[in-house]
């Protein structure tokens, strides 16, 4: 039996709101789609599946998932797969959202872990978060995300 290499993912920013309002902009869809592009769907009961689901008209499931651990508003914690790999356990990543109350502000850490090294999972998450969490950050701090879809401008 050979074991997969695995890597993680951790990334803090410090947001102008409370732990309430960033635990609602992650699993509320009509909140996520503004930052996003995305919606986050499920009943967030822990063994509950939830979707990440791209919000225009063709409503493609992107990413799928069960949710592991919810605790309103500090914890959440779900598994995390491409759809076309859904049915294989070992393709599972987590990932972990930590949001706690620092002053005037929230500091959230999402972790994702479990990750196959080398992996295209793995290099779209690394770029992908960083501009998601960003994007959140401009939604809860002045009202109006980030075009989360943009591309670099060429040299």
């Amino acid at each position: 039996m050979t074991t997969k290499e695995t890597t993680s993912f951790v990334y803090v920013t410090y947001i102008r709101s409370t732990p309430e309002k960033v635990f609602e902009a992650i699993t509320r869809p009509d909140i996520a789609r503004r930052y996003w592009g995305h919606e986050n769907v499920s009943d967030w009961k822990p063994g509950s599946k939830w979707e990440h689901i791209r919000a225009n008209d063709e409503r493609t499931v992107q990413i799928v998932g069960k949710v592991v651990e919810v605790s309103p508003p500090t914890r959440l914690v779900m598994t995390w797969a491409s759809p076309s790999q859904a049915a294989d356990p070992a393709s599972y990543s987590r990932v972990t959202f930590g949001i706690e109350e620092y002053d005037a502000m929230v500091r959230l850490t999402v972790t994702h872990d479990e990750l196959e090294a080398g992996s295209g999972m793995a290099k779209g998450i690394s770029q992908g978060w960083p501009v998601v969490l960003s994007s959140l950050k401009s939604l809860l701090e002045t009202g109006s995300g980030i075009d989360v879809f943009a591309k670099p401008k060429s040299a």
